[in-house]
C-alpha cells in the first residue's frame, strides 16, 4: 500500500490555521479598498505585517507537520513570507519599485508552492483546486507586477487589495473544506428503519 503524501487528519485538525491565513488576506484586501489613497509608507507597513503574519502561520503549519512528507514546502513558504515581512518592516522607506518587486517575488514563490501542494493533495482530497486556484492567483499577481512596474501607486494598491481578497477567499474556502474532512460522518437510518 502506498504511503499517503499528505496526512489528511493533520490538515483537518489544523484547518483553523489555514482559515486564519485566509482571513488575514481578506482583512488586508478590505483595508486597501476602504483607504485606496493610503500613503506608500503605510502600505509598506501594512503589507509587511501581512507578509509576516502569513509567513508565521505557514511556519506554524510546517512545525505541526514536521516529519511528514513535504513538510518543508510550508517551511520554505513561511520563511520567505517572514523574510519579506521583516525586510519590509526594517526598511519602510523602500522605493515603490523595490517594494513592487519584493511583493512580486513573494507572490510568485508562494503561488508556485501552493500549486505544488495542490498537485500533491489531489491524490488525497477532492476540491484541491481551491489551493491550486489561489496559487494561480498568486502567480498571476506576481507576473502582473513584474510586467507593469510603472503603474501608479493607486493601481498597485488596488491590485494588492484584489489579490489579497481573492487569495483570502480561496484559502478560507479551503479551510472549511479541510474542517469538513475532520468531522465524523453520521449515517441516516434507511426509510422505515429506526
Amino acid at each position: 500500500m502506498p504511503i499517503p503524501i499528505v496526512d489528511v487528519d493533520t490538515l483537518s485538525r489544523n484547518w483553523w490555521i489555514v482559515l486564519l491565513r485566509g482571513l488575514a488576506g481578506i482583512c488586508f484586501g478590505i483595508i486597501t479598498f476602504i483607504a485606496p489613497a493610503i500613503s506608500l509608507a503605510i502600505l509598506v507597513l501594512v503589507w509587511g505585517a501581512y507578509a509576516l503574519a502569513d509567513g508565521i502561520l505557514a511556519l506554524v503549519t510546517a512545525i505541526r507537520r514536521r516529519g511528514e512528507d513535504r513538510w518543508w514546502l510550508f517551511f520554505v513558504e513561511g520563511s520567505v513570507g517572514i523574510a519579506a515581512g521583516v525586510l519590509t518592516l526594517i526598511w519602510p522607506g523602500l522605493t515603490a519599485i523595490a517594494l513592487l518587486y519584493l511583493i512580486a517575488a513573494w507572490a510568485i514563490v508562494t503561488g508556485a508552492l501552493e500549486i505544488a501542494a495542490a498537485i500533491r493533495l489531489r491524490k488525497v482530497i477532492a476540491n484541491e483546486w481551491l489551493l491550486a486556484l489561489s496559487g494561480i492567483a498568486s502567480l498571476g499577481f506576481g507576473i502582473l507586477l513584474i510586467l507593469f512596474p510603472g503603474a501608479g501607486a493607486l493601481t498597485v494598491v488596488i491590485w494588492i487589495g484584489a489579490y489579497a481578497l481573492v487569495f483570502g477567499a480561496l484559502v478560507v474556502a479551503l479551510a472549511f473544506r479541510l474542517r469538513s474532512l475532520g468531522r465524523p460522518h453520521t449515517t441516516r437510518p434507511a426509510h422505515g428503519i429506526a
